[in-house]
Order: C-alpha cells, then sequence, then structure tokens
C-alpha cells in the first residue's frame, strides 16, 4: 500500500513532463500535486490522466476572489475526481469554496501564510503586526471555523495549529519540507520530513528535491523511509 503522507510537487512545465516524472518515480509515490504554474501546460488534463490511473490528486489553485465566483470555480473542480483544492484562508473565501464543494470528495484546504513569506514580506503587503507563528495559527482557526476541511501551513507551525481546538479532526498539509543537507531554495520556514510529520502533518509536499534528482524514484523512497512509522 503506497504511504499517501507523502504527495510529490508536478512543478514541471507541462503535462507530458508531469506524466514522464510520475513514471520514472513508480509505483513509491500515489499522490501528486498540481500547481497553478502548470493550469496553462494542461494541468487538468494531467489531473484527469492522473486519477484515471488510480493516483490521488492535489490541485495547488489558491483562489481567491469574491465569493460568487469562488463558489462556481470551486463546483466546477469538483466534478473531476479531485483528492484537495487550495484557497487562500480568507473566511468568505473558505465559506464559499465549502459550498462549491459540497455534496463532492473534494477536500478544501486553507493557505494560511505562504512558506515562502517572513516578517518583512508581510510587512511590505501591509499585514498587520505579530510574530508569523501566531498570524499563522489565527489565520488557521477562522479558516477552520469557517468550513475548511484543513490547511496548508509551514511544517514549523503544524504543531502550534495541530493544538488548536478547531482543528480536531482536520487535516494539515505542509510544503517547505526539505530533507536533511537539501537546497532551501525559495522556501523559508522549513523542516525536514520527519519532523513535519511528528509535529502533526498529514502530509508533506516536496517538489524540487525529488523532481530535480538525478534519480526521482531514489529520492521519493530515500523521503519515504525517513518518516516516522506509519500506523
Amino acid at each position: 500500500m503506497t504511504d499517501d503522507r507523502l504527495i510529490v510537487a508536478l512543478d514541471v512545465p507541462n503535462a507530458l513532463a508531469g506524466l514522464e516524472l510520475v513514471e520514472r518515480i513508480g509505483p513509491s509515490v500515489g499522490f501528486y500535486k498540481i500547481g497553478l504554474g502548470m493550469l496553462t501546460g494542461g494541468g487538468l488534463a494531467l489531473a484527469n490522466e492522473l486519477t484515471e490511473k488510480g493516483h490521488r490528486v492535489f490541485l495547488d489553485m489558491k483562489l481567491f476572489d469574491i465569493g460568487a465566483t469562488v463558489e462556481a470555480a470551486v463546483r466546477g473542480l469538483a466534478q473531476f475526481d479531485l483528492d484537495f483544492l487550495t484557497v487562500h484562508g480568507d473566511p468568505h473565501v473558505v465559506r464559499a469554496a465549502a459550498e462549491g464543494a459540497a455534496d463532492s470528495g473534494l477536500k478544501i484546504l486553507a493557505v494560511t501564510i505562504l512558506t515562502s513569506l517572513g516578517r518583512d514580506d508581510l510587512d511590505a503587503s501591509l499585514i498587520r503586526d505579530g510574530a508569523v507563528p501566531d498570524l499563522v495559527a489565527e489565520r488557521a482557526g477562522r479558516a477552520l471555523e469557517a468550513g475548511a476541511d484543513g490547511v496548508i501551513a509551514s511544517p514549523q507551525e503544524a504543531a502550534m495549529i495541530r493544538a488548536l481546538p478547531q482543528a480536531v479532526g482536520k487535516l494539515i498539509v505542509t510544503p517547505g519540507v526539505r530533507p536533511a543537507g537539501a537546497a532551501l531554495g525559495d522556501q523559508k520556514r522549513v523542516a525536514t520530513p520527519a519532523q513535519a510529520i511528528t509535529d502533526g502533518a498529514d502530509h508533506i509536499v516536496v517538489g524540487r528535491p525529488v523532481h530535480a534528482a538525478a534519480d526521482p524514484r531514489a529520492a521519493a523512497e530515500a523521503i519515504l523511509a525517513e518518516l516516522p512509522t506509519w500506523h
């Protein structure tokens, strides 16, 4: 049985490259993320192809708009056999997305604060004062109260979010995960795969350390081997 705690991000230019990467990784991984960068490169077609092959799919669109538009977009996407969809964690967005996903198996995950952002970035965006972990926890709580099935947060905030009363029975999915010794890239709030799971994450998302590896399958298997025993 595939350990779906690892989600591999298919951060490649188009659907053909995505399929090639999936084939190189082989049966070790059963859960893949398709992001906004591939949307114009056949991302939805790739999602369909992967689900037909029995894979789970996380569509990372980070939707943000007025409620009616978000609801309509999510209702359309819910027709696909997707597992997760991201929206920004603002309560009005989450409520609309939950309405759009109603009566489907699609889980709505709220983005708290992007893992590439630090306090200086928030200052530049006129986001109110406060430590980043505290703001993440507050946004997570509000998003879960608004109807999110889970949240996206850096692994450094996973334990804090898991301790929230609103997080009982909810999903925590963590990007910003880097195996020991891997380059950080554009991520600022990172942790190892094992630490992220230990701190309360249900799933970890890993991109570059897998798709940029000479042997993506071996890289994925090494990450899986790092994870705590799967119960």
